[in-house]
């Protein structure tokens, strides 16, 4: 009847275990001051944590400042006079290093609790399992606290083993709303979205962009963009790199730093009016500096797109004889290229790739040569400069970039009736008349074939698409445009609607462009895309009840990404009129911005003559060089020659605002003589 059953054995023996603990963890009892040089670390198993959290030099420097907060746990060593260490390894080697260092004495008394030997290892194990970490939102709260007391943030990091910035964003984050603080404690509002939120310090402001955002549109980034809508971004506005941050905060200037950015990012303007004020006058500088050059005028502009630059026409540029030393070596670059093309077409036939790729590479370090002693000899007249004048504008790269040598309209007939002066014609009058016929024809397109064409009104459609997305008015005006004509004034469009957008998605560019998915415009919009896609519910009801909770603004800017992808002007053969003209210039399309003539895509494409046309439309001066060559090689050259020209192929030219018409078609006839005289003069 007396006998005890094995679970009734186990659960004494347990009980018996965690009392023989609990004495033997007395710290009343079994509290002592071991010297330093007693105590040792010998591999007995008995410490259950293997994975150290901190180097020991940085708990060194914490020890050092606020001194050992936690005692070591020791069992006697076996030879009668050391204490080995079962738990506080780590304590134990920066003590030592402390004493290494001379900061401690060799013998400084540690205060370590003495527990058996048989309970050794559950001492550690208690040690380590029952410790509970602090809530994240509290030690925001007490970083905060230590601010106060009068703490320099460097002193903190250091007590802490972390770096300045770790410190000032844990106070960042202390600083948030008290109500989005109770819902990050509650597991409500997770740390990426305090951190987003952190970007000001204004409680309203957080709590606005949160709570006042839909379930499915408080994502950080969301978020953060919702809290900086109305600043500029400083990583990726053309200005701020044009002016440079520095001189815009010494002018003044307030700017809002994201701590939890990386890198270069994160920072924020709120004086537009200053960056703008500060572009202007740095503009306006490099325009007197230009304006030394002769010029008639020197316009400054922040921006100057290629249907801007398309109102003016270009000055002749005269090329100078060379002096012997340059004639010299233009002579002897002009026969070592011929040289390198004819080794070039031997290594291809001989199926030499890697031969022939060394020798283009030559080739194309001479032609760069060739190119600047050429642009070095060509010039504007000084009549020309008395009639033209040039553009300091900035690019995307914020990089200051001056076009020279425009001529307005009356500017250029004037040039034009004083060149015929000088040959001799019969008269002015007579000159002024003919010149004038034929002033409205249009310039000779290039000879194109309809599968090309078919490739460019697929960029086109692209470049159209992405432009769309990004003005949400014009595409709700498309929309309402085509369905008004459909249902209000009986115009049968069937699935078509006018302007060139479609209620189905268009998906059929890549088939037309093989070098579609790659290009800036469409990769635009996939990431415009991918940023909504994440946002909004797939089931059908849940995304109704989301999109009946948007914004209307929200709403309409997520129209305008839908409506981008319907919009389609593929044409399938060579068209004077390309569709979707009226929505092009609705949103200024460019397609200098998005689309590049190279080689590859353009070049290679037409025949030799046209290519050669092309070049004498932005570098004329190039063009006798480039007739010499084989048609693979005039493609490479004429890539490299458009680069930064912003020439576009007759089929885009047409493209961005029209310049407004005369009120007086005569007036630029009359300043045009009047100009005439003056230069005669």
């Amino acid at each position: 009847m007396n006998a005890v059953n094995h679970t009734e054995a186990q659960a004494i023996t347990t009980v018996t275990t965690a009392a023989n603990v609990l004495q033997a963890a007395d710290p009343s009892k079994h509290m002592i001051l071991v010297p330093l040089s007693r105590l040792v670390l010998r591999p007995t198993g008995r410490n259950v944590r293997k994975t150290p959290r901190m180097s020991i030099p940085e708990l060194a420097a914490s020890i050092q400042r606020v001194g050992l907060l936690q005692n070591l746990i020791v069992i006697p060593a076996a030879d009668g006079e050391h204490y080995e260490v079962v738990a506080g390894g780590r304590r134990l080697a920066a003590l030592k290093l402390l004493a290494k260092k001379h900061r401690i004495a060799k013998d400084w008394d540690v205060p370590c609790l003495r527990v058996a030997d048989g309970t050794a290892r559950t001492a550690s194990l208690t040690e380590n399992v029952q410790r509970e970490a602090m809530h994240p939102a509290d030690q925001f709260e007490a970083f905060a606290a230590l601010v106060a007391e009068g703490r320099p943030i460097e002193d903190i990091a250091a007590d802490f083993s972390v770096t300045p910035l770790v410190v000032q964003r844990r106070l960042k984050l202390a600083n948030v709303s008290p109500r989005l603080m109770a819902e990050y404690r509650a597991d409500a509002v997770t740390l990426d979205q305090l951190m987003a939120l952190a970007v000001t310090d204004d409680h309203a402001s957080q709590d606005a962009a949160f709570y006042d955002a839909p379930q499915w549109q408080r994502s950080p980034s969301a978020l953060r963009e919702r809290l900086t809508e109305r600043e500029i971004d400083a990583y990726r506005h053309p200005l701020v790199r044009f002016v440079g941050l520095d001189t815009y905060e010494a002018a003044g200037g307030g700017i809002r730093r994201d701590l939890f950015a990386e890198g270069d990012a994160g920072v924020y303007l709120n004086d537009a009016a200053l960056l703008q004020r500060l572009a202007q006058d740095k503009l306006a500088g490099i325009a007197a500096e230009v304006n030394t050059e002769g010029w008639a005028w020197v316009d400054a502009a922040p921006a100057a797109t290629y249907a801007d630059l398309q109102a003016f026409q270009r000055a002749p540029r005269e090329r100078r004889t060379p002096s012997k030393r340059n004639a010299l070596r233009i002579e002897k670059l002009q026969a070592k290229m011929q040289e390198v093309a004819e080794a070039i077409d031997a290594a291809m036939d001989a199926d030499d790739e890697d031969k022939a790729e060394a020798l283009q590479e030559e080739g194309e370090r001479l032609g760069q040569q060739l190119q600047t002693l050429e642009d070095g000899l060509l010039g504007y007249a000084a009549n020309v400069r008395a009639a033209a004048g040039a553009i300091v504008t900035i690019d995307r790269n914020g990089e200051a970039v001056i076009h020279r040598g425009l001529l307005r309209e009356a500017e250029a007939k004037a040039l034009r009736t004083l060149e015929k002066l000088r040959q001799g014609l019969d008269s002015v009058e007579g000159d002024a008349e003919n010149d004038d016929e034929g002033e409205n024809d249009e310039a000779p397109k290039a000879a194109i074939s309809d599968r090309l064409a078919q490739r460019l009104s697929a960029h086109r459609t692209a470049a159209l698409q992405i432009e769309v997305a990004r003005h949400p008015q014009v595409a709700l005006v498309a929309l309402v445009h085509g369905m008004v004509q459909t249902v209000l004034q009986s115009s049968h469009y069937g699935n078509d609607l006018p302007l060139g957008v479609r209620l189905t998605v268009q998906d059929r560019l890549e088939g037309m462009a093989p070098d579609w998915p790659d290009s800036p415009a469409a990769m635009a919009l996939r990431e415009l895309q991918q940023t909504w896609d994440g946002k909004l519910p797939e089931d059908g009801a849940e995304l109704f009840t989301a999109l009946l909770a948007t914004e209307q603004g929200e709403l309409v800017r997520l129209l305008a990404v839908c409506v981008a992808a319907t919009v389609d002007v593929v044409t399938p053969r060579v068209t004077v009129n390309q569709p979707g003209a009226e929505l092009a210039q609705a949103v200024g399309l460019d397609m200098a911005a998005w689309w590049k003539p190279t080689a590859q895509g353009y070049f290679r494409h037409v025949s030799k003559a046209t290519i050669l046309q092309a070049v004498g439309e932005y570098a004329p001066d190039q063009v006798a060089r480039l007739a010499k060559l084989k048609k693979a090689d005039i493609a490479g050259e004429a890539e490299r020659l458009v680069d930064g020209t912003g020439w576009m192929p007759a089929i885009f030219k047409s493209e961005g605002p029209q310049p407004a018409e005369q009120d007086d078609p005569e007036e630029p006839v009359a300043v045009a003589d009047e100009t005439a005289e003056a230069l005669a003069a």
